[in-house]
């Protein structure tokens, strides 16, 4: 029998996944079986169970792989990026959410996990700690543009992360549920709201 390779088993669970972002956007978590989402995905029970035992953690892993390219920009502007105004910053954050939720309904999903969480406990958890490694690296931005002047320092650095971090649940929330032109300023106004010494556009 042939060896199964890590990218066969890589493209196998993406399928997986994104049959399952139909099923949940289409019927929600709870009215989509297993047996809804070895029909979507054309793979049988066994195939999937073999990436996942359970929608929980499909949801999961869903949840993560929204969430990572925020996480991925946080640290690539904390490390890489300090020129960078916070507005600026946070803009391009909207941006990917925009981008993505064309492509895949990202905004959607995390409306949909933000609700599963309320009664999940494991996913709840998990979400937690996703924002708090964004939050951390948000504090991290924020300290540096205080020590450079671009920011006042009459605030703490976890107050002003926190802030700016509560913004992105109001933008998902509207991309989910509103025409699209309703939020297309967003990201230049933040620009404008957070401006710093340096014009990236």
């Amino acid at each position: 029998m042939p060896k199964v390779t890590q990218q066969y088993m890589d493209a196998r669970r993406e399928q997986i996944l994104d049959a399952a972002r139909r099923c949940f956007l289409r019927d929600g978590f709870h009215s989509t079986s297993m047996q809804d989402l070895f029909a979507e995905s054309g793979l049988s029970a066994g195939a999937v169970y073999r990436h996942f035992t359970s929608k929980d953690e499909m949801i999961l892993a869903i949840a993560e792989e929204n969430m990572r390219d925020v996480l991925d920009i946080t640290l690539a502007v904390a490390t890489d990026r300090q020129g960078q105004s916070m507005g600026a910053f946070l803009a391009e954050l909207l941006d990917v959410i925009r981008v993505k939720s064309v492509e895949e309904d990202v905004a959607g999903l995390a409306v949909l996990v933000w609700g599963e969480a309320m009664r999940n406990p494991s996913l709840a958890r998990k979400l937690d700690q996703l924002m708090g490694r964004i939050r951390t690296n948000l504090i991290a931005l924020v300290r540096d543009h205080q020590e450079s002047g671009c920011l006042p320092a009459n605030a703490t650095a976890e107050g002003i992360a926190s802030t700016m971090l509560s913004v992105l649940p109001g933008y998902i929330l509207q991309v989910a549920l509103l025409d699209r032109a309703v939020v297309a300023e967003v990201p230049d106004a933040v620009r404008a709201l957070w401006p710093g010494p340096v014009d990236e556009r």
